[in-house]
């Protein structure tokens, strides 16, 4: 038993190395026996088919992805600290899966409908509570007015985008790999600055103050 779950996860492993690389219609089981170092005979012994593998691999992803955004939205703590912590959140899942970003646009222009119905089971009472607290928070006049949807938006699309355009930005401003990790944490607190400093109606001496340190690019020059 120990050794077929072994297998399993070697195969799962490089079935998710392949699959964000290529994506789905890209990647075939003799790209993913081979990254896996195993036969297709075995791989298909296990998984059966391309398309049963995929799913498991993208479902596992996308769970582990909303279980740490569950995680968040589930703390005792303020609605600030939520939100930050989930920017920060999001910022860490995409920093070290990079490639998610596009694997995941692909697959919501091949089969929507899959995206969409992990989706909805994963909008668990999590989701709702967080919604509760930014109603309360905008009844008590310490929030702007805006839809609960808007602000998940905004957190996903700005903590998705730089590494959505990593490889553009590397290349056009010749960044190495440590000058873009300066950029990209830099990016994050700028979003925060953002996306707090407006939610939340407070007098200016009480708004959110990170430091943001000289830009990426100023200190390549």
């Amino acid at each position: 038993m120990k050794s077929a779950s072994s297998t399993e996860d070697k195969i799962k492993e490089a079935a998710k190395k392949v699959f964000l690389e290529k994506g789905f219609e890209g990647a075939t089981t003799r790209d993913i026996a081979k990254e896996a170092d195993l036969n297709c005979a075995l791989m298909n012994y296990y998984f059966r088919s391309k398309e049963k593998l995929f799913a498991a691999v993208f479902d596992e992803m996308l769970q582990l992805f909303f279980a740490g955004m569950t995680n968040v939205l589930t703390k005792p703590i303020s609605l600030k600290e939520k939100i930050i912590e989930l920017i920060e959140h999001d910022f860490q899942t995409f920093k070290q899966n990079p490639s998610l970003c596009i694997f995941i646009l692909n697959e919501l222009h091949r089969d929507p409908d899959h995206l969409v119905n992990i989706i909805q089971a994963a909008k668990t009472q999590a989701t709702l509570l967080f919604e509760k607290q930014l109603r309360e928070a905008i009844d008590q006049g310490m929030v702007r007015p805006v839809n609960p949807h808007h602000v998940l938006s905004l957190l996903l699309s700005n903590t998705q985008f730089i590494f959505l355009g990593k490889a553009i930005t590397m290349n056009t401003w010749q960044m190495s790999e440590n000058a873009f990790t300066l950029y990209a944490e830099e990016h994050k607190q700028l979003v925060t600055l953002m996306i707090i400093n407006f939610l939340f109606i407070e007098k200016s001496e009480d708004k959110l103050n990170l430091h943001v340190s000289e830009p990426a690019l100023l200190a390549l020059a």
